[in-house]
């Protein structure tokens, strides 16, 4: 890269510990953007503000300069919170996409206490990923390499390259998708085609998701990317054998022992790509 700039990388992920319990996508939230900062690139790093997650305890302040848009999901009015937390040993701000309704009034993550899927999820996906995007335009921060993790970061890749796409903080940015085994047996409500949709985003581009549960969110996810990591282990047999029929970079499951030095050389090598 001729300029002597530090390579910027978001990571927008759906699980980061300490804020959640423990397991292989939050290990990889926590640890991996503090590796990846430790190899000279310059990162910022978003999740949900999910309702289980003690304020106090993690610090978390709102940031009045970033809040108070509202984005419209369906015809109404959803205020957009920002809050921030410091993990002060790793010297890493996490960013949280808060919203009342969609995440400080409830007490767990994507189910309720008895193991239900909100129905509403749909809502908080799109939620989730405007909100990502609407906070990097205030921020004014244009990232060279955007890596989701989780289907709630799913709709980042089509917004980022469709509607997008001519936003100079944008234009440039290559996208990873990471595929973990957190599928989901629910299925969207119906019109969430249309509900996600935003200008520069045509029908045929999101027919696939008409009906929409997981493998069919995550290939929209793929479909708009410019690499696949493997995140775990197993994944979904059909995204697995869809990810085999593309021509697109991959890389395979990493150990946690390795898996910092191998994503920070897969970023280079897709940024290297035209």
């Amino acid at each position: 890269m001729p300029n002597m700039e530090k390579t910027k990388v978001l990571f927008v992920h759906q699980e980061i510990t300490p804020y959640l319990d423990e397991s292989p996508m939050s290990m990889i939230g926590r640890y991996l953007p503090e590796g990846i900062q430790t190899k000279g690139k310059e990162i910022r790093i978003f999740m949900p503000r999910f309702g289980s997650i003690n304020e106090r305890r993690n610090q978390l302040h709102e940031v009045i300069r970033l809040s108070g848009m509202n984005l419209i999901i369906n015809d109404t009015d959803h205020p957009l919170i920002i809050k921030v937390a410091s993990i002060q040993k790793a010297r890493m701000q996490i960013y949280f996409i808060d919203n009342d309704d969609f995440f400080t009034k409830r007490k767990t993550t994507i189910a309720d206490r008895n193991n239900e899927f909100f129905k509403d999820n749909d809502d908080r996906t799109v939620f989730f990923s405007r909100g990502v995007i609407e906070t990097i335009r205030k921020l004014n921060w244009p990232p060279d390499i955007v890596h989701c993790h989780g289907w709630m970061s799913a709709l980042i890749p089509i917004y980022l390259k469709k509607a997008f796409k001519d936003n100079p903080l944008f234009s440039d940015s290559k996208i990873i998708v990471s595929l973990y085994d957190d599928d989901f047996d629910s299925v969207f409500r119906s019109g969430f085609d249309k509900k996600m949709r935003l200008p520069g985003i045509a029908a045929k581009d999101v027919k696939s998701i008409k009906s929409a549960n997981y493998v069919n969110l995550m290939k929209l996810a793929i479909d708009f990317s410019d690499g696949i990591i493997y995140g775990s282990e197993k994944i979904n047999d059909e995204l697995d054998k869809y990810v085999k029929s593309l021509k697109k970079p991959v890389l395979e499951y990493q150990s946690p022992d390795n898996y910092v030095d191998a994503y920070n050389n897969f970023y280079d090598s897709i940024l290297i790509e035209k």
